[in-house]
């Protein structure tokens, strides 16, 4: 187990939403941004620190109590806004970071309490699943900042999670948007007009 007080949330919001055609991480759902919704959901939990990994955008994250780093060039992929991220969390001495997508709105607290009872160590990888696949949020200890920092690519941790421990969830609570189809599947759910209006 690991006490919150001991890891970065680096929440990556600095992707290029080639397949959604748009600023997906600021469209509305229900009364927010999409983005927002992570962070609201996570807004409880005591972290050491939380840092926001953006690129283009005109979301206040820094007004939300996030460290801001921007991510000069996203074409490089999930990996380089990861490797920021993780760069920010070490020189702030934090022990673990826990990676968050800003385009899953469905995650909760309770779950990512869940991924802290499950660390064991600083060699910890702990991620979610939907009980076929491991995906983020991940939990990392320090002895893997390294082998995060030397990632690349849009793959970003995806061979490493693959290698640690899973957490299971509802696949509900894992949606990530990636396109405009997702987003009015998710409107929908809620019984919202797919256009967001």
């Amino acid at each position: 187990m690991v006490e919150p007080e001991n890891v970065a949330l680096v929440l990556l919001a600095a992707g290029r939403s080639r397949r959604f055609d748009g600023d997906k991480l600021n469209e509305q759902f229900l009364d927010k941004p999409l983005a927002y919704h992570v962070v609201t959901a996570l807004a409880n939990i005591p972290f050491c620190a939380r840092i926001a990994v953006v690129s283009d955008t005109g979301l206040d994250f820094a007004a939300l109590g996030y460290a801001v780093v921007q991510n000069p060039d996203p074409s490089l992929g999930q990996a380089g806004s990861l490797c920021h991220g993780v760069t920010r969390a070490k020189e702030l001495g934090c022990d673990y970071v826990l990676v968050a997508l800003a385009d899953m709105p469905r995650v909760t607290a309770a779950h990512i309490m869940r991924l802290f009872d499950a660390a064991n160590g600083p060699d910890t990888i702990v991620a979610s699943s939907d009980g076929v696949r491991p995906m983020p949020p991940a939990l990392f200890g320090k002895d893997r900042f390294d082998e995060l920092l030397d990632l690349d690519g849009d793959d970003g941790a995806r061979e490493l999670i693959k290698a640690g421990r899973h957490v299971v969830t509802t696949p509900a609570e894992l949606v990530d948007i990636d396109t405009r189809e997702d987003l009015e599947e998710l409107r929908a759910l809620y019984g919202l007009p797919t256009d967001g209006k």
